[in-house]
């Protein structure tokens, strides 16, 4: 399990390794107080989402999950992407129903955003690459909240690179997406670093 864990937030980082979600990645992180709030969220779905992905893939979508009602050959398996999204759809919403009751400053800063989670691909990937894998209900907790925690870890790192950034000298070329490109680039030059590290 902790190969899983160490794998999903450093080797394998959705956002640096795969680049999934980076169009929220590059929209959320000019402010440190905001990306933080967007990681926890994209944890706390992770999290969330990924196991349950994983008891409606292996309960419900899978060939031989109906054995119980007498229909051992039923494969719902090309239903997995729907069932993916639904389950994430849910989640995020009773996620924003939260923020929005008792994080009030966070919601607002997170603004319209946070509904984009569920349509964010990194989100959507976690649970893809659980399917992929054929993680167990335990390896797809552990691997969604390290993955939530891996796109988190990037996102507050790259925010805060670039408020420094902000207060540099730059050439006039290289200010505003020019740097944050470059930022994303050099930030998953270090994360793939972890690629040769042995588990």
């Amino acid at each position: 399990m902790t190969d899983i864990l160490i794998a999903a937030i450093f080797q394998e980082n959705l956002a640096l390794a795969y680049f999934l979600g980076i169009c929220t990645f590059l929209a959320i992180s000019e402010r440190v107080e905001t990306a933080f709030g967007l990681g926890l969220a994209i944890i706390a779905v992770q999290t969330i989402t990924v196991p349950v992905n994983a008891l409606v893939l292996n309960g419900v979508l899978v060939e031989g999950a109906w054995r119980w009602a007498g229909l051992p050959e039923v494969d719902l398996g090309y239903l997995r992407l729907v069932a993916f999204i639904g389950v994430i759809a849910a989640i995020v919403q009773v996620l924003e129903m939260t923020l929005d009751r008792f994080f009030p400053r966070l919601y607002v800063a997170l603004g319209s955003f946070l509904p984009l989670i569920t349509v964010n691909c990194a989100v959507l990937g976690g649970s893809l690459f659980m399917a992929e894998r054929q993680y167990s209900v335990s390896e797809a907790a552990v691997y969604g909240f390290g993955s939530g925690l891996g796109w988190a870890l990037a996102i507050v790192s790259f925010a805060a690179i670039r408020e420094r950034l902000r207060y540099s000298d730059m050439p006039a070329g290289m200010r505003g997406l020019a740097s944050a490109f470059l930022v994303t680039g050099l930030l998953s030059l270090g994360f793939s670093a972890f690629a040769r590290v042995p588990l």
